[in-house]
C-alpha cells in the first residue's frame, strides 16, 4: 500500500512536471500516471489503494471546494445575477438533453438509458475548474465581473442537480417511475446543504477568533467538519434531501465572509495541501480508466460526447445572455463548463454494477468524456483567459 501511494505520487509529480514543461495541463500527466499504474496496464497500485479510491478522491474534492469557498467573494457573484442560477442547470439540461434525442439513432440504447448516460456526462469536474478559476482570482483576471466566482459556483450546484437526475433515472431503468418530488429533492438539497454550511461556519469562525488555533489546527477542524458533513449525508437523506459537499463550501465560504484575512490565511494552507491531493485524485482517476476498451468502443461514443458538448456551450451561452458579459467573455464560460472527470470517474460504472443493459456502453462514455474533455478543457482554459479575459489589475 505504500509503495503504491509512493508510485502514485511519484510518477505523477514526474508526467506532470513534464505535461507542464511541454505547456501542457500538468493533470493530464497525472491522468496518464494513472493509467499506466492502473489495474488495466501495469497493475502497481494496491487492490487496499483501489478499494478505497472513492474515498480518497472525495478527500481531494473537499480539499479544493473548501479552498474554493474561503474566495468565494458572494459580492462579486451577484454582479453576473440570475446568471449564477442559470448556470446551476441549464448547461447540464441542454446536454443531457442531446443524449436523450441522439444517443438512442447513434448508439442503439432506449430513451431511459440514454438519459442516464446523458445524466452521468453532464456534470462538470470542479477538480478540473476549480483550481483555474482560483487562479484567475489569485491573478484578477475577470474578477470585476465575478467570472471565476460565477463557474465555480455553478459547477459545484451542476453536479448536485445531475446526481439527483441520474439516481431518479437509474430507478426508472429498473421500473420506477419519475417523481416530481425528485426535482423538488433539487433545491432543498442546496438550501439545507447552505444553511447548515453557513450555521456551522458562523458557529466555527467564532471559535476561531474567541479561542487562540494555530491555523494547521484550524484547517484539520474544517477538513474533519467537512469530512462529518459528506459522510452525514446519507443518513440525513433519510429525511430530507441534503448536499455534504454544498454545505462543505458554504461553510468556508462563510468564513470568508466574515473574516476576509484569517481566510486568506487558510487558503494558503489548503492550496499546499491542495499539491498532494490533486495528485491523488487525477491519478486515482486514471487508474479507473480501461483504455484498451476505451479505444474499442468506436466513434459512435466519441461523436455522441461532442455534439452533446455542443449542446451544453449553447446552454452556456443562453446561461449568460442579458448578462453583462462580452462576446469574449462568454465564450470563455462556454470553454470553463466543458471539463469532466470526478462524477464520471465516480458513477460511470454504476449503472453497471447494476447489471442494466447500458452499463457497457455507459462506463465506455465516462471513460471517453475524462480522457476527451478534462485535458482539452484544461489546455483550452490555460491557453485562452488572458486573451478573453480583462485583467482587473491597475
Amino acid at each position: 500500500m505504500l509503495l503504491s501511494l509512493a508510485l502514485i505520487f511519484i510518477l505523477g509529480i514526474v508526467l506532470g512536471g513534464i505535461f507542464s514543461r511541454l505547456k501542457i495541463p500538468s493533470i493530464l500527466g497525472m491522468l496518464v500516471s494513472g493509467i499506466i499504474l492502473g489495474p488495466y496496464a501495469l497493475n502497481l497500485i494496491s487492490p487496499k489503494i483501489l478499494d478505497i479510491s472513492a474515498e480518497l478522491r472525495q478527500i481531494a474534492l473537499i480539499i479544493i471546494l473548501t479552498r474554493a469557498g474561503l474566495a468565494l467573494d458572494i459580492n462579486s457573484l451577484k454582479k453576473v445575477g440570475k446568471s449564477a442560477v442559470l448556470m446551476c442547470f441549464v448547461p447540464a439540461t441542454f446536454e443531457m438533453l442531446a443524449f436523450i434525442l441522439i444517443a438512442p439513432h447513434i448508439l442503439g440504447i432506449n430513451i431511459i438509458e440514454s438519459a442516464i448516460m446523458g445524466a452521468v456526462m453532464s456534470a462538470v469536474s470542479p477538480a478540473v475548474i476549480v483550481p483555474r478559476m482560483l487562479k484567475l482570482i489569485d491573478e484578477k483576471v475577470g474578477t470585476k465581473k465575478g467570472i471565476p466566482q460565477l463557474i465555480m459556483a455553478g459547477a459545484s450546484v451542476d453536479d448536485i442537480f445531475v446526481i439527483v437526475l441520474f439516481t431518479a433515472f437509474l430507478s426508472m431503468a429498473e421500473g420506477g417511475s419519475f417523481s416530481p418530488a425528485v426535482l423538488l429533492s433539487i433545491p432543498i438539497s442546496i438550501l439545507t446543504g447552505v444553511f447548515v454550511g453557513v450555521v456551522v461556519g458562523l458557529f466555527i469562525e467564532k471559535i476561531f477568533r474567541c479561542i487562540h488555533i494555530r491555523d494547521s489546527v484550524k484547517v484539520l477542524l474544517i477538513l474533519s467538519v467537512s469530512f462529518i458533513f459528506t459522510e452525514a449525508q446519507s443518513f440525513i437523506e433519510n429525511y430530507v434531501a441534503f448536499s455534504g459537499l454544498l454545505a462543505v463550501m458554504s461553510l468556508s465560504g462563510t468564513i470568508y465572509f466574515k473574516n476576509k484575512v484569517l481566510a486568506k490565511r487558510l487558503s494558503d494552507k489548503f492550496n499546499r495541501l491542495w499539491v498532494g491531493g490533486e495528485i491523488l485524485l487525477f491519478v486515482l482517476v486514471g487508474a479507473s480508466v480501461n483504455i484498451s476498451y476505451a479505444i474499442s468502443s468506436g466513434l459512435g461514443v466519441v461523436l455522441v460526447i461532442l455534439i452533446a458538448l455542443v449542446f451544453r456551450t449553447f446552454g452556456v451561452l443562453i446561461s449568460v445572455s442579458g448578462s453583462n458579459l462580452n462576446i469574449k467573455e462568454k465564450l470563455f464560460c462556454m470553454i470553463a463548463y466543458m471539463p469532466k472527470a470526478t462524477v464520471q470517474a465516480g458513477i460511470g460504472s454504476i449503472p453497471l454494477s447494476m447489471g442494466l443493459a447500458c452499463g457497457n456502453i455507459v462506463l465506455t462514455g465516462a471513460i471517453m468524456a475524462i480522457l476527451i474533455t478534462a485535458p482539452l478543457g484544461a489546455v483550452l482554459i490555460d491557453c485562452n483567459y488572458k486573451k478573453l479575459l480583462l485583467s482587473d489589475k491597475k
